[in-house]
Parts: C-alpha cells; structure tokens; sequence
C-alpha cells in the first residue's frame, strides 16, 4: 500500500483516535456510537461514511465510550503493531461490555476479512465484523448483533464506491477535509495487504466528486485532499448521453475541474504511484496556483533488486528520472516518500542504495518503517523474511537519521522565504498563535495580529524567520 498515514513516526501507522461531534450534538439521537480509527486516509474518510449511514439509523457520535450503545475500531492491517495495538483496545472495550450487556463492539476496515473468526470464535472479542466494501450493510448487522446473532460482511465489491454517501465530518477543523475519489487497487506489490483487504481498483464518478467539493467549499472549507491508494490511476467513464462516446475522465482531468471551483479551495491529492504520476498532472499542477505544489511519491527501497522483488514496477534509476521531472516543471515542490528498510534479502548495498536516493531526491520528509511480513501478501508467500530484527532496526534508524538531516536542510533553505499560508487554526501550544501549512505542505507558526479579517480559514503571507526539522516560526507580512 502507498501510505495514506496521517503522522511522520517513523515505525508505526497512526495510532487510534476517537473522534467525533460534542456530546450535545450526540443527543439530539436517540442512540450514540463511538469510532476510533487507525493508519491511513482512507479509514478516517470510511469512518466518516460510517458516521453518515449510523446517523441515518438514529446514532449520534459521541467522545464518552462510556455512554455509547455502539463502538467500532476501524482498522489497519499494514504493520503487525498496528493489529496488535487494535487487539489491545478491543480487549479494552470488552470489560465495557461486562458492565452494559447491551453494548455492542464492531470491527471495521482492512482487519476484518483477515481475521474474523479470531475475533468472532476465538477470542469473543466482537459482536460485528464489517469489511470497507460493506458498510451499506451495517444496520442490518447491527440489528442482528443486537438480536443475539455474530453479524458478519467481508464482501469485496467491484462496483462500490459509496458516491452517493454525504460523509460526516467528524473532528474536523472545518476547514480541510479528505474526498475520497477511488477505492482498492490493482498493484500487487508483494509487501502489500492492501489489494486483499480494500479490492481492485474502481474510481468514482467525477460529478459527485465535484458535487462533494463544492459543497465543502460553501459550507466554508478551503482545502481538500482527493484520496486513492493510486490517485494517478483515476479513470471514470461517464454514460452515454445522446449516443455519443463520452470522454474518459482522467486523474489530470479531474483535478483542473476541481481546481476551477474556486481560486480560494486549495487541492492536495495522496498518493501518488511512481509509476502513473504523469506529465500532464504535473502540467496541471502548473498552471492552477491552488493546486498545492505537493507530491508524496512512495520510495520503499533505493536498490533496483529490492524493488523488482517488491513488483514495484519501476528501477532506481527511473524513480530518479521522475524525480528530475517534477523539479524541473514545478520548482520547488514539496516532496515525501514511503521508505522501508530490511525488506526480504536487503543487503547493505541495498541499504546504501536507499540512502543514496534520500540524498539525491532530497525529500522534505517521509514516512519509515522496517519491513513487516503480513500474511497473505506475495512476499509472505515467495520469500523468506531473512533480515534479522538488530539489522532492521540499525538501518531504520540510519533512515530516519538521513531523513532528519534532509528534513532540516529542506528547512533551512527557506528562511527567509514568505508564503501563502491558510490558517487552519490555534497553535496547539499556544492560542495567541495561528497554524497553518504553505503550499509545500509544511507547518508554519506564527503570532496572532489584531486584523479581524485574519481568522482559521483565510490566507495570509507569512515571512519564515525560524526552522526546526518538522515546523517553521514566521511572522505575517503585510
């Protein structure tokens, strides 16, 4: 899978978060439901069309467990620490169950098909088990829950895209939101569980993107991020209308369409397969000022060996080259890259190799890990995971180190520098300043002014006068 993962820690996915309106708004429903989710995008997008279908059925989200008649995790399968961490908290919330029988616990998301029966027979540890292609079908399996009965729907779907679902945007800051464009996918990567758990690929319809869009930008929000486990792989064919052939929409396409919506809706796109990134994206990404000059393109390994055992379909050489090409058309372009270490056979030339990329690509920064057999996957299947845990960890840790010091050079390269900045809102350690991230995608804080025109979701120019390797210190410029 090309990550999706929301933090930059450098050996786990995210770790769970509940989320969800105030519990006053939680009561104005008859019943309320609490979600914690884990990993990437893509699940806290699928929670948010869970919360849409559970409101429909009376639920109201809630941040108290304790009150809640309805709890779902929804789930990553892509590190075994991230199950193990799942499997902790719903042995957490079966003592729950112990004090309110009627609770009822469900698994959401890429877990679900894989383990089942575990969590079902094994270890009791659910009432509900709900695959992402089927939560359509969650409240007849909440009423069968309820009735006594293990409800259970793990069925992948060609079709199923859930367009017609207005998500509920929960936790958010009202200001950027994630827009699901496309479900599943069709690279086999060996590594990857993600074409077991999530399908084959099937894009949406561009209308009820674009519906979606606007709708977010006249409610008041001002960035979106158009999600895919490939976006570059877009591809809808729209009906026939009048008997004419209609024009394919491609990922290019879809993203000027987006952009045309309004000069003040900022647009990032994840992820990007190496592969598929074109030139006419980045041409698009050229001539429209709102589309963020941002682009997470997924390493995994420097050494062409390591990535044809990977089937990433692509050699050093080449990543290299698309590399070149985005700075060449688009100067200065944020860049970030997924990067495992001690995949089956990884040498230490191989190793050698990655650290060599890192410094040729100069990522601002990326996301790491060492490598994590997952059942199921080609690599588990064709290879042996041979790499001893000491070894993995010494060059993990070497990458994060490469990676600190590309980070803070990226940094340092632009003090000085003034950027357009969207105020997503109050600093997180102190309210007398703004957050907000430029167009590269990096976070910059800055002291409050008294100009009552400058609040969360508006653009200011913010001078940078100090760096860390993760955040930038600025001042507004008038």
């Amino acid at each position: 899978m090309e990550s999706l993962l929301i933090d930059k820690t450098h050996d786990e996915t995210r770790q769970g978060e509940a989320f969800g309106p105030s519990l006053t708004d939680a009561r104005t429903y008859t019943k309320s439901f609490y979600i914690e989710s884990y990993g990437c995008q893509m699940n806290f997008a699928d929670s948010e069309v869970v919360a849409s279908i559970l409101n429909k059925e009376g639920f109201g989200a809630t941040r108290n467990i304790e009150e809640a008649d309805l709890i779902f995790v929804n789930t990553c399968s892509i590190r075994e620490k991230a199950e193990q961490t799942v499997r902790k908290r719903l042995t957490e919330f079966k003592k729950l169950k112990k004090r309110n029988r009627k609770l009822l616990i469900g698994v959401l998301g890429c877990m679900a098909e894989r383990l089942k029966s575990k969590f079902l027979e094994e270890e009791k540890l659910v009432d509900i088990v709900v695959g992402p292609d089927a939560y359509r079908s969650l409240p007849a399996l909440v009423n069968e829950a309820a009735g006594g009965q293990k409800a259970v729907n793990v069925l992948l779907s060609r079709e199923e895209t859930y367009a017609d679902i207005a998500p509920v945007r929960l936790d958010s800051n009202g200001i950027s939101a994630y827009v699901s464009i496309m479900r599943g996918c069709n690279n086999m990567c060996s590594f990857c569980v993600v074409p077991f758990t999530r399908g084959r690929e099937r894009s949406r319809d561009d209308q009820s993107i674009l519906d979606e869009c606007i709708s977010l930008f006249e409610e008041g929000y001002r960035e979106v991020t158009l999600l895919g486990q490939n976006v570059d792989s877009y591809y809808f064919v729209p009906n026939s209308t009048n008997g004419q052939e209609p024009k394919p929409v491609t990922f290019a396409m879809l993203l000027e369409k987006v952009a045309q919506i309004s000069p003040l809706l900022r647009i990032r796109f994840s992820t990007s397969h190496p592969k598929d990134i074109t030139d006419e994206v980045l041409y698009t990404m050229q001539r429209y000022e709102n589309i963020c000059k941002y682009i997470h393109l997924p390493l995994q390994s420097g050494s062409t060996r390591i990535l044809q055992l990977m089937n990433r379909t692509y050699t050093k050489e080449w990543y290299m080259a698309k590399v070149d090409r985005i700075k060449t058309l688009l100067p200065g372009c944020g860049l970030s890259a997924d990067i495992i270490a001690g995949f089956c056979t990884e040498t230490e030339e191989d190793h050698q190799d990655t650290l060599k990329v890192m410094d040729y690509s100069g990522f601002d920064y990326s996301y790491m890990f060492f490598y994590s057999e997952r059942p199921g996957t080609l690599a588990a299947r064709r290879y042996q995971d041979d790499v001893p845990d000491a070894i993995k960890r010494r060059r993990l840790q070497e990458i994060v180190e490469k990676q600190n010091q590309l980070s803070l050079a990226s940094n340092q390269r632009d003090l000085g520098k003034t950027f357009t900045v969207l105020i997503e809102g109050d600093s997180k350690k102190n309210e007398r300043e703004w957050k907000g991230r430029n167009s590269e995608n990096k976070m910059i804080v800055f002291p409050k002014s008294n100009d009552p025109q400058q609040k969360k979701g508006t653009y200011v120019q913010v001078k940078v006068i100090e760096c860390s390797q993760a955040t930038f210190r600025g001042e507004i410029v008038h």
